[in-house]
């Protein structure tokens, strides 16, 4: 919600439990014509948190491989689009460009950093995934996880606070 957003402040730990989506770079190239157009799009972005990674296959016997952050730079002409849909949040590493965090604070929204390197640890906070849109897109496939006590840090909140 608005009031949860509004409460953290950059530098802020936090664990978030729920429903994140992946989508990386191929993911959001082919969801930004339909944010132009107008047209529905795959996934309901409205309240929800969008989390720049691309998944390893899981061993047997496991939910997922790999998942670790992806540069939230790169999605950066896509992001103020998206947070104008109601999106609520982004999880990648690294910085984010100005028009991304002035549209962080327009919207109410934040942006998360998790941790670079360690994406067979954040693996262990993943208890089910269902590939949701473009499968052919291989790793780059939308995904919607469902996450228990991921960790991740405020990098960016809607005040404008910059870690």
């Amino acid at each position: 919600s608005d009031a949860d957003v509004a409460s953290l402040k950059a530098g802020d730990r936090v664990r978030i439990s729920g429903v994140l989506y992946t989508a990386r770079d191929a993911a959001h190239a082919r969801l930004f014509p339909l944010v132009e157009q107008g047209k529905p799009l795959p996934i309901e972005v409205r309240g929800q948190i969008i989390y720049y990674t691309g998944p390893s296959p899981a061993r047997p016997g496991a939910v997922v491989g790999s998942i670790g952050p992806t540069t939230g730079g790169r999605m950066d002409k896509f992001t103020p689009a998206l947070l104008e849909l109601g999106l609520k949040a982004t999880i990648g590493k690294g910085a984010r460009s100005q028009a991304v965090k002035d549209a962080l604070r327009r919207h109410t929204a934040v942006y998360f950093g998790a941790i670079g390197g360690a994406g067979a640890v954040l693996s262990q906070f993943v208890k089910a995934l269902e590939v949701v849109a473009y499968e052919d897109l291989g790793t780059e496939a939308i995904r919607r996880l469902e996450v228990e006590g991921f960790p991740a840090i405020v990098v960016n909140d809607c005040h404008g606070g910059d870690l």
